[in-house]
Formats: structure tokens, sequence, C-alpha cells
């Protein structure tokens, strides 16, 4: 925290007011079922975005990105996006929903810092902009609920943005605890903690630094959710649903013929990986996380095979992992076509595992990120002190 206090002062010649942290997320089951309102169990991670927040005189709004000295501005009245302003699109994006929903937002100086690599599906975003609403509720002492929180912060990259996006991961930084994950329904927007008592077992993220990724994710995913609306509305003729939620897998099957294979895989995955989440909470609440290990395999098979939102990078270290002795499972995590993978493994293994995966960057050129995942609490308010 002393860092972001020292940057807020050297960049306005002011102490920050209040300061916030939100961490970022991490899927562990339920890979592109949110748009098909399915259920996904996510966890927070141990890498966060801090929020520092100070009020002006005037209309002005600055915002200062203190890991690489970048400075962006604009006004109240005059918040629109800019697609050159990049990374305060987020916060603009906000403070934007704020003054739709009617709270009486003014000038502010924001310093924002973080340790999540963005565009890899470990929710910066989600985080900068969970840790940017709460650091502006209390900072005009807002009456702004969790769920309208989470709205605000949702909206911003959905809406104002127009990122093809959902409120998973807003939701999950927001109300995260730590040792927890949560079993989210994206339908009812019910959730449930589950216990991550791993004992000796490791939760192990691996960036798998394949660049270029974003765009195509954004393009194939929006083709992806183009094709499950157009099965639901050839299921919905025979029987009638909203969602793929409301269709099985003999549904599916059943329109031999009729859908395109590649849809039928598609629709496959989602309602087959929905499943698996619920099967998922199933086994981690009952401590069988062998159980676990060998859905989070099947899970891949899926998003490999039926979804096709791998490569050939995430691939070759999922393949790598399952092969060696002391992982439970492994699978992609995120969008996909690069970004990370997610392992549960026994930590006693956990240096010969990093060992063995050193081959990676011989292979493709790209060199590994890995860290072990400890969940986390959601967002916080680090100072003032509450």
């Amino acid at each position: 925290m002393e860092a972001i206090i020292i940057s807020h002062m050297r960049e306005y010649g002011i102490k920050p007011e209040v300061i916030t942290s939100a961490p970022g997320i991490l899927n562990l089951m339920g890979e592109h079922t949110d748009y098909n309102e399915g259920c996904v169990i996510q966890t927070t991670i141990n890498r966060s975005v801090q929020v520092a927040v100070s009020v002006r005189k005037d209309n002005s709004l600055r915002f200062y990105l203190a890991d690489s000295d970048e400075k962006k501005r604009t006004t109240v009245p005059n918040l629109k996006y800019k697609r050159e302003d990049r990374w305060a699109n987020y916060t603009k994006g906000v403070l934007f929903e704020l003054v739709n929903m009617g709270y009486p937002v003014k000038g502010i100086d924001v310093t924002i810092s973080g340790n999540i690599v963005p565009g890899i599906g470990l929710g910066a975003s989600a985080a900068l902009e969970v840790a940017f609403t709460t650091a502006v509720k209390q900072l005009f002492g807002f009456d702004l609920s969790d769920s309208q929180l989470i709205q605000a912060a949702s909206y911003a990259e959905s809406t104002f943005i127009g990122r093809n996006t959902e409120i998973t991961d807003q939701f999950v930084s927001t109300i995260g605890r730590k040792d927890k994950a949560v079993f989210l329904d994206l339908r009812s927007l019910d959730f449930e903690y589950l216990p991550l008592d791993l004992d000796d077992l490791d939760i192990v993220i691996i960036n798998s630094n394949v660049p270029g990724t974003e765009a195509v994710r954004e393009d194939e995913l929006l083709e992806r959710k183009a094709q499950c609306a157009d099965c639901v509305d050839y299921l919905s003729k025979k029987r009638p649903g909203r969602s793929l939620r409301d269709y099985t897998i003999d549904d599916i099957t059943g329109g031999m013929g009729l859908l395109p294979e590649q849809i039928r895989r598609i629709c496959s995955h989602v309602i087959g990986e929905t499943q698996r989440s619920i099967d998922a909470k199933a086994a981690i609440k009952a401590g069988a996380f062998d159980v676990f290990g060998r859905m989070m395999n099947r899970s891949h098979e899926s998003l490999r095979d039926n979804y096709e939102v791998s490569c050939p990078e995430l691939d070759w270290l999922v393949k790598r992992s399952q092969e060696m002795d002391g992982v439970l499972g492994s699978r992609m995590t995120g969008g996909g076509f690069g970004g990370c993978t997610v392992s549960l493994i026994e930590s006693q293994v956990l240096d010969n595992y990093i060992k063995r995966l050193q081959e990676y960057e011989h292979i493709f050129g790209f060199e590994l990120e890995v860290f072990v995942c400890e969940p986390s609490d959601g967002v916080k308010i680090l100072f003032p002190e509450m």
C-alpha cells in the first residue's frame, strides 16, 4: 500500500483519501457456460489491482497507471469511450454507469497499480473495475449495494466498452473469500461458497505467454455465442427454452442431420460443462479432489475437441501435466487461444513439476510464468481502515 500512496502523492501532490484492492479470478470449472445461463466455479487469486483516489475541486478526472507511468484525463460531462484511452476506459465506464444510476459523481484523481497480467483470463479488468467502483463508493459515501456495485463494474466493460463479457468475474472479485471457491448459477445469480481445503495439494496457474491472442479470442467467441443462439432457436421450435441451460445432450444429438456438426459439438460442450460444474461442486464439497481432477481433464478435452478454443501451446502444457505423477488434473482456463492453464497437483511434486515443463520455451519460444493460486478475500478497503 505504501507504494501506491507514494505514487499518488508524487503525481497529484496530495495523499489519497481512499485505497482499495480487488483480486483477480481463476475459473476452475464452467468454461464458456456463462453466456448460456450455465454454472461456473471460480476462485480469487493472490494477485490484485490497487486503486487510490482523492477528490478534486473541479469536474476533471485524472487517471494515472503507476506501473507504466501512463496518464489519461477527461471530465465528468465528457465520459466517452475512446479507443486510445485503453485501460482508462474501464474506470471511465464505471463512472459513466454510476452517473446513469443517478449518483452525483465529481472530479477525482486516480492512481492504479497491480500485478495481474491483463488479457490472459485472470480477471485483470474485472479487478480494476471492482476496486475502482468500491473506491468511488467509499470516497463519496454512495449508498451502493453489492449487486449495484457488481452491475456498475460489469456494465463498464460489457456496455460502455462493448466487450463480449458476462458478470462472473466482477461478481467473484467482489464476494470472494479466502480459501473458498464460488459456485455461481448464471441463471438465478444464486451462489454458494465451496471449501478449498487443499491440505497437501496446490492449484498451479501457468501463463503460456502466447502473444496476440486477445483480438482473435474476441472474434472467435462472438462466433461461438452466435452459434449457441442459433442452436437454441432451432431447439425451441421443438420444446420451449431460452438458453442451452434448458436442453440436454439428447436434445442436441436428436438434431442429427439438421444441426450442423460444428454447432452440435459446440453446444454439447456447453451443456456438458454446466453438468460438470454441478458435479464438481459435489466433489469439492466432499473433498474428493481426485474426482475433481478427472473432471478437469474431461473439461479440457471438450474445450479442445468440441468448443475448439484451445491451441497447441495450451494442449502441450495440459498433456505434459497430465502425464506427470502427482498431477490430479489439468485444463486450459479462460477464453482460450492462449492464456493460462490450471492444474491441481500434490504439493510435494511442485518443484519437479515446474522443472518438467522447462522444455516448453525451447519448443514454442515463449517463456512460462508459473505461480501457485492462493484464494484470497474479495474486494477490500485498505485505507481508511474500516
